[in-house]
């Protein structure tokens, strides 16, 4: 539950300084406003998908014990790594377009290896989140509805 909060934590953090970035970057670089780059868009994706998500994630691991599912320390570590991998692939090719370089695929390469890291991860999440959500759910006997009408008499 502590790497979770941590990691929440931290995603939000770097969320916010990376808004930071965004703005003194492109002002330092005279980047025409409003001008589509990825350096816009890390800002939400690390603020959504790490710090929102974790903490959604956190609640979950409260509710359902999710670390008990071995599957659940596969999910946090490829998901933190293909959510990592993903934004610093945003950052870098957000740089080169401020900068008016030429991205590379290698970039979109590197970043697709990173979206389909978050994607093995969610599933794991869900897996796990099925495995223990029906461990969780204990089974009650339905109660004859004779005795029902008996006891209302």
């Amino acid at each position: 539950m502590r790497r979770l909060f941590s990691a929440a934590f931290a995603y939000m953090l770097v969320g916010v300084a990376s808004g930071l970035f965004y703005r003194e970057f492109t002002k330092m670089n005279d980047f025409p406003e409003g001008e589509a780059t990825q350096l816009g868009l890390v800002h939400t994706h690390l603020l959504t998908l790490g710090f929102v998500v974790l903490l959604i994630v956190l609640l979950l691991e409260k509710a359902f014990a999710l670390s008990e599912s071995r599957l659940f320390s596969w999910f946090f570590w490829l998901y933190n790594a293909g959510l990592v991998l993903t934004s610093v692939m945003m950052v870098w090719h957000g740089c080169l377009t401020v900068l008016g370089q030429e991205s590379s695929s290698m970039i979109a390469g590197i970043a697709g290896m990173g979206h389909i890291l978050l994607s093995a991860g969610m599933v794991l999440l869900f897996l796990a989140l099925r495995k223990r959500l029906f461990a969780a759910v204990p089974a009650t006997p339905a109660a004859p509805a004779a005795s029902a009408s008996v006891s209302a008499g």
